[in-house]
């Protein structure tokens, strides 16, 4: 009978083990394999193995700190005094212990033989695929603990640490061809794969580090990709997207953003990408999409979790024991990942056994510091699970997830009155209120007219989700504690806590109905509603409303934008532009018709899917709604009741506005909030319109008139198009990329020029330069000569007039800002002599009004 059976020797295990050790306590350290630390074994060779975060003390009586992962593994064997063929025996000085170790002990079943415990059943639950339900209950039993192991030796222990680690039950792929040999989930050794084109899946640090090993070796001729669902990496360490960035623009390998998989095959793979689909050659897929804990096996051993979702984890107390008395939970099966956190919690587990209980974990000094402004007295951990209990999106994490959680994160506490954030100020930022309300101004000219957010709801998601500038000023309705969290920690919270992600899309959701449809709606009238509501990805060209079916659901576009369409004559006519924020197919919903259009996503879009019976039921309760809904559809069943009786008088230039239409959408007017346009029926190719451009912006013209493409007689110059959701945001280290209050998207003086936003730009609008020398007036230049007169100065004169100045300026990102803060509007526009040039909004632009207008 051991004190404690440790199960697993990844980072948290050994340290536990070393730790029983020095203690003298009675001890066995269980792994399945013939080596330490499977998963960083399985590292590929050579990999750098990081020692983050840089703040938090190393606690373990293990050594580590960063370095290659054969050293790493080398000083642990040398430290548990294990041989192995494998890996090199380090011969430095370092300590050794007396650990227990058994190798080849799979574990297959932990079961109590005490008595049963009075009303302590686990019920585990198993969804099919049908979404049926089957409950399973198994009476928990007192320690000490039979631990069954795949070859019947059975091992007895008080105590039972679970640090077996996620790695052994990788997230699969789920397209089809993803069962096809050359699809892969592990990366043993870069080295070994040559003159392939290679595609990861999946920009975690795993698929980060795969990637750059496999692009690494220019022998070796490997043609990598990397896989980016969205634009930003909300899980990956900052020091490996800073290396994965400057390999992509050193031509390394190739970042492609906003992609997904949509088809594998032998030789080749189809991706979804934000501009359509495409098929490219492909001879391995490395699929890096993350792991699950191996739920099955931990809930026969009677630990419950915090919530049905796949990647949720173990409930656990603040010492790491679970549901199962005696049964603790530490490494990345609690959900705390990163090594050195593991290895804090196997000595702290430890000593939590031996009876220390008032020992504090080792990032208990900076997690500490963030409450100390805080009124009243609690502890950390009471502080912790005051959040976690009040601010819903937090429910479904354990202690140790909320501990790492809160290093990312700030809390703070405001007097009744004082403003959190104002309107029109810049913040991407997500607040839940743990205690308190706050109250949101939601008429500018009327601060008096407010919209209360209670205890446990959250604020600040439209600026999380879209990046755009808070949309109101909001104050503490009375004394308030919020937690304030970065959008880079809440994107991770979403992509690590399901329930989190589904409880920010639910009062999202709930907020733009209410936004949208007005008329007195309360949140408890569109509770069902928001209850049956699902927000699904459209791929560009995805069609999600067909003309002639029969379905009766309604849309909301929550990002991206769609097109609308109708069969004319055996081919689509091109009615209308929807930007976000519009909704469509109530028509069919409220008379009961088939569908008149077809609505397709313009981009990569989401829209949310209402169930029509839902919207028609609400439609029932609410009359002023009703009324609205009806004269919305008079105006959509005019315009196809207008196309149908010119069908024949127009058919030549309904073609030529549809496929006009088309090309802009194509060239980026589909995502676009403000688009320049040029006429060349009216151009006459002065170029005033750069020459004032530059004279507006320290001379150096943020458009390019001639660059760009021209269909029939409009041109898309090299121009920014503002969009709805700027990929140059995704990854602005100092955040120097706002958005304006009229929709312009700009970069302030604090641009490092780092060069993320020109390589991010899909449309090649962004130029990296330096501010030039200021040039002599335009009189001077008229009367004297002197300067290099209207317009952006030549690079020659720039680069003289620079060396006499002495001091060399830094590059810096520079991009259209709509003139901005300067009067009379776009410098672009006004310059023009032939109002050639316009901007104009794609939903203004790309209208049946603007089509009948042509034609007549």
């Amino acid at each position: 009978m051991y004190k404690v059976a440790i199960i697993g020797s990844g980072p948290a295990g050994i340290s536990a083990a070393a730790r029983a050790a020095t203690l003298g306590m009675s001890h066995v350290l269980l792994e399945k394999t013939d080596h330490l630390s499977d998963t960083i074994f399985k590292y590929q060779k050579g990999k750098h193995v990081m020692a983050t975060p840089a703040n938090l003390v190393l606690r373990s009586d293990i050594a580590f700190e960063a370095g290659k992962r054969e050293t790493i593994l080398g000083i642990w064997n040398r430290q548990l005094r294990v041989e192995s063929d494998s890996v090199p025996r380090h011969e430095g000085p370092v300590s050794e212990f007396a650990v227990n170790v058994k190798f080849h002990a799979e574990v297959k079943a932990i079961r109590g033989t005490g008595d049963p415990i009075p009303g302590s059943v686990q019920q585990i639950v198993t969804r099919a695929r049908d979404g049926s339900k089957r409950v399973k209950e198994i009476q928990r039993h007192a320690p000490p603990y039979a631990i069954e192991l795949t070859n019947g030796e059975v091992v007895m222990a008080e105590n039972v640490i679970l640090a077996i680690g996620t790695q052994g039950n990788p997230n699969r792929m789920r397209c089809p061809g993803a069962d096809l040999p050359h699809v892969q989930y592990q990366l043993d050794d870069p080295a070994e794969y040559v003159d392939e084109h290679i595609i990861v899946v999946g920009t975690g640090d795993a698929g980060i580090e795969n990637a750059r090993g496999l692009a690494e070796d220019p022998a070796q001729r490997n043609t990598v990709s990397i896989l980016n669902r969205g634009t930003e990496f909300p899980t990956a360490k900052d020091a490996n997207v800073k290396a994965l960035l400057a390999d992509h623009e050193a031509g390394k390998l190739t970042i492609r953003f906003e992609t997904e998989t949509k088809a594998i095959e032998p030789g080749w793979i189809t991706l979804a990408t934000r501009d359509g689909e495409v098929r490219i050659r492909c001879d391995r897929v490395i699929a890096r999409i993350g792991s699950a804990p191996p739920r099955a096996f931990v809930e026969e051993c009677g630990i419950e979790f915090t919530s049905e979702d796949r990647g949720a984890f173990p409930k656990l107390s603040p010492v790491f024991e679970s549901t199962a008395p005696g049964i603790f939970v530490i490494g990345a099966l609690a959900g705390y990942p990163l090594i050195k956190h593991c290895m804090n919690q196997g000595y702290d587990v430890i000593e939590f056994i031996n009876g220390n209980t008032a020992l504090k974990p080792a990032d208990e000094p900076i997690i500490a510091a963030k409450f100390a402004q805080l009124p009243g007295k609690r502890s950390t951990e009471e502080w912790l699970e005051f959040l976690r209990a009040n601010v819903s999106i937090l429910n479904g994490m354990n202690p140790l997830q909320m501990r790492e959680f809160m290093l990312d994160s700030e809390v703070r506490f405001f007097r009744a009155g004082e403003v959190i954030f104002e309107r029109n100020a810049p913040g991407s930022s997500l607040f839940g209120i743990a205690s308190g309300s706050v109250a949101v101004e939601v008429n500018p000219t009327d601060p008096s007219i407010t919209v209360p957010i209670g205890t446990g709801s959250i604020f600040g998601e439209v600026g999380l989700i879209s990046g755009r500038r808070r949309g109101a000023t909001v104050r503490a309705a009375e004394d308030t504690i919020v937690v304030e969290i970065s959008r880079l920690a809440a994107l991770k919270l979403q992509s690590q806590v399901p329930a989190a992600k589904k409880t920010i899309e639910q009062i999202s959701i709930e907020r733009q109905l209410l936004q949208m449809f007005g008329s007195g709606l309360t949140p408890e009238d569109v509770a069902p509603l928001v209850a049956a509501a699902r927000v699904e990805e459209k791929r560009a060209g995805e069609v999600v409303i067909a003309e002639g079916a029969d379905d009766k659901d309604v849309f909301i576009i929550r990002r991206g934008s769609m097109i609308v369409e109708k069969q004319i004559g055996g081919r689509p006519v091109f009615l209308s532009y929807l930007p976000a924020g519009s909704y469509f197919g109530e028509m069919a919903a409220i008379d009961g018709s088939a569908r008149t259009a077809t609505v397709k996503a313009a981009i990569k879009s989401e829209v949310i899917r209402l169930p029509g019976e839902g919207f028609l039921a609400l439609l029932d309760k609410r009359p002023a709604l009703r009324e609205r809904a009806l004269r919305d559809m008079a105006a959509r069943r005019a315009t196809n009741a207008f196309i149908e009786s010119r069908k024949d008088s127009f058919s030549s230039a309904v073609d030529l506005y549809s496929e006009t239409a088309q090309f802009l959408v194509d060239n980026g007017i589909g995502e676009a909030t403000d688009v320049l346009l040029i006429d060349e029926t009216l151009c006459i190719g002065c170029d005033n319109c750069e020459r004032a451009c530059a004279d507006s912006h320290d001379g150096l013209s943020r458009l390019d008139r001639e660059a760009g493409r021209t269909y029939a007689h409009l041109h898309v110059p090299t121009s920014c198009r503002h969009c709805e959701h700027p990929h140059c945001m995704a990854d602005c280290p100092p955040n120097a990329i706002k958005r304006g209050p009229d929709g312009e998207v700009f970069i302030d003086e604090t641009c490092i020029g780092c060069g993320n936003c020109q390589r991010n730009c899909p449309y090649g609008v962004i130029r990296m330069d330096a501010k030039p020398p200021k040039k002599p007036s335009l009189l001077q230049w008229m009367l004297f000569g002197k300067g290099p007169g209207p317009g952006e100065a030549p690079y020659a004169w720039r680069k003289k007039a620079a060396e006499k100045e002495g001091a060399q300026k830094a590059k810096q990102a520079i991009k259209c800002d709509m003139c901005s803060g300067i009067d009379g509007g776009p410098a672009c526009v006004r310059a023009c002599p032939t109002g050639a040039a316009i901007r104009v909004s794609p939903d203004k632009f790309l209208t049946f009004t603007k089509l009948t207008e042509d034609v007549e």
